[in-house]
């Protein structure tokens, strides 16, 4: 395998890119960028005593590199950063919840909207975060609509619409919370302008939106619109009791974020404040795992990570340590905030309290999240515990999703989805499928078709996903479930496969299956899940055969039309029930005339 990798090793450009380390399977084990490519490739091959316990690892699962080329070494740090969030790659640092960060959205239209979203456009719309106090961005967005009367619809808006008059005032118009942009009741200009103003409210420049409001209060005023200055009036009253809950901290009113990182174990949180005409305005937070780098490699990969999505990037930005590749990561912040940007390692003064302040806050919250670490720890089944360590598992397998196959003879093919949360079944989770894709006895395109259909509707739905996906089946069916994840973009989540005969377990990328005691707890757990799986599959399966069976016998008679038919089995319980019965019983019970009871009930006979 090392001659294979040597061999590889030498065919890697030697220009700026990102590379990918792959296994056995395929799978993306890292990525990675680097200035010169075969350079850093080369490296982690080379005899060192130096390796991290995780480089020493993952070097033992390569069996393959490739590369992406990219002009620049900025261009190689953000697609790096893009591609780590999209792959999520299991020896990359992981940002907890880094897919659900909400952001507040101001639309690219004629008459933008301003809402809270979690998923990014590249339409041109501007984004404002990421906020990771749900607090603090609802407390936000509504003081924006308290002051500013945005407009709360979901329509598009502009000149045609309105000729066209598609879209009438609502109640928000007539309670001065919009502007009635809907019948052109405010120009196109001026709307936008207003918009000028939240952009700026939301940068924190409060005072900049006071000094336009105070002078529309006072045009109003002394054009004698009462009313609206009473508008302007009770939005200057809001902007201020917004910044009372703003702690001012400092006299110096350059804008700026200060991060900061307290780490433990393989754990990190690191803390961003944003600080904004000389008051913090808001405490983001990053929760990370798998921390093996220096403190300037994990910087570069926060700030990368923070504002990769953001429109706002302030001038200054406070850091605690010197990050890894500052002249490509200033360049890149540059251009995305299309102006200065520098950042400052304070040593003394205030800069250098904000640091503080902001590692005590991490330092808290990471407290925090390792006391409940523990304690979900300590309340986690011993048979979980138990398989976490037979498969080698970072985090223990307390929600397990297992899939099995059933058919009869290439018919009624169905599968099941059964659900485990701390080694005990949660049936309200279980799953039905009806394969529908496979004709005949395939159970591997069976298997594969069940766990994409089961996962993209996980994916579409947001809703949680597994520690551990059990199949029931060898290397096999284990193969074509990957298939469907790898095809899903969720390759990363844990996967084995059960197979019957030896109870062995196999785990994608690994030929020979894993050397677990056969009396062990986690062992013994699996089964039981496998079992469950099994069970309900043929329940299911019997239940489909069963109603494909009574269907097809009485549908199929002169004169059984669907009420007749669902009246029969409604009245009896099965086949076998109404094949001992007289056809005079079934005419007196059920009004049937007499032909049609004396057929209904040869009919029972012959498939009873």
């Amino acid at each position: 395998m090392a001659q294979i990798k040597k061999n590889r090793i030498q065919q890697v450009p030697t220009k700026p890119g990102v590379y990918f380390f792959k296994d056995d399977a395929g799978d993306i084990l890292y990525i990675g960028k680097a200035k010169h490519l075969r350079n850093r490739v080369r490296s982690y091959f080379q005899q060192s005593k130096h390796q991290s316990a995780k480089n020493v690892s993952m070097i033992k699962r390569i069996a393959d590199v490739e590369w992406l080329v990219v002009r620049t070494e900025v261009e190689a740090l953000l697609t790096e950063a893009n591609l780590i969030k999209q792959h999520q790659p299991h020896y990359n640092v992981s940002l907890k919840d880094d897919k659900s960060f909400p952001y507040i959205r101001i639309t690219k239209e004629p008459y933008p909207r301003v809402f809270i979203t979690r998923k990014i456009a590249r339409d041109g719309s501007k984004y404002f975060g990421p906020y990771t106090d749900v607090l603090h961005l609802r407390r936000s967005l509504k003081a924006v609509h308290k002051i500013f009367p945005v407009r709360s619809c979901d329509y598009f808006i502009d000149d045609t619409s309105i000729a066209a008059k598609k879209v009438s005032l609502c109640l928000d118009y007539h309670i001065k919370k919009c502007q009635g942009p809907c019948e052109g009741m405010v120009s196109e200009s001026d709307y936008n302008e207003m918009i000028k103003q939240v952009i700026q409210f939301l940068q924190g420049r409060t005072k900049d939106t006071e000094v336009y409001i105070q002078e529309q209060m006072e045009k109003a005023s002394d054009e004698m619109r009462f009313e609206d200055a009473g508008m302007y009036r009770d939005q200057l009253h809001a902007i201020g009791r917004f910044k009372d809950r703003q702690r001012k901290v400092t006299a110096d009113f350059e804008d700026r974020d200060v991060f900061a990182l307290a780490k433990e174990e393989d754990y990190g949180v690191a803390v961003i404040v944003r600080i904004r005409n000389g008051r913090i305005t808001s405490r983001e937070k990053l929760s990370l795992r798998n921390l093996d780098e220096s403190d300037g490699v994990m910087m570069e990969t926060i700030i990368t990570r923070f504002y990769l999505e953001s429109d706002f990037i302030p001038k200054e930005i406070s850091l605690p340590a010197e990050p890894e590749n500052q002249k490509q990561l200033i360049q890149w912040l540059k251009d995305k905030r299309g102006g200065a940007v520098h950042f400052t390692i304070p040593q003394r003064g205030e800069r250098a309290k904000e640091v503080r302040l902001a590692f005590q806050n991490a330092k808290l919250l990471l407290g925090e999240w390792m006391i409940n670490r523990k304690k979900r720890r300590e309340l986690v089944p011993k048979m979980v515990n138990q398989l976490q360590e037979d498969l080698q598992m970072k985090v223990p397998p307390r929600r397990i999703e297992a899939f099995d196959i059933s058919h009869l003879g290439g018919t009624n093919t169905v599968a099941s989805m059964v659900c485990f949360v701390d080694g005990k079944p949660r049936k309200s989770e279980y799953r039905k499928f009806k394969v529908k894709t496979v004709d005949g006895i395939d159970d591997f395109a069976s298997m594969r078709e069940i766990v994409h259909r089961r996962y993209k509707r996980v994916k579409e739905e947001g809703a949680g996903l597994p520690d551990l996906i059990l199949i029931d089946g060898g290397k096999g069916q284990l193969s074509m479930a990957v298939s469907a994840l790898r095809e899903l973009g969720l390759d990363y989540l844990p996967i084995i496969g059960l197979a019957k005969r030896l109870e062995e377990v196999f785990v994608p990328g690994q030929s020979e299956a894993q050397s677990i005691h056969k009396q062990s707890p986690g062992l013994i757990l699996l089964r039981r899940i496998r079992d469950e799986a099994h069970r309900f599959a043929i329940t299911y399966q019997k239940q489909k055969r069963t109603d494909s069976v009574t269907k097809s016998i009485f549908h199929a008679l002169p004169g059984m039309g669907e009420k007749r038919v669902q009246k029969l089995l409604s009245e009896y319980k099965n086949v076998e029930t109404i094949a001992g019965l007289e056809p005079d019983q079934i005419q007196s019970d059920l009004k049937f005339p007499k032909l049609i009871a004396e057929a209904i009930v040869e009919m029972a006979i012959k498939n009873k």
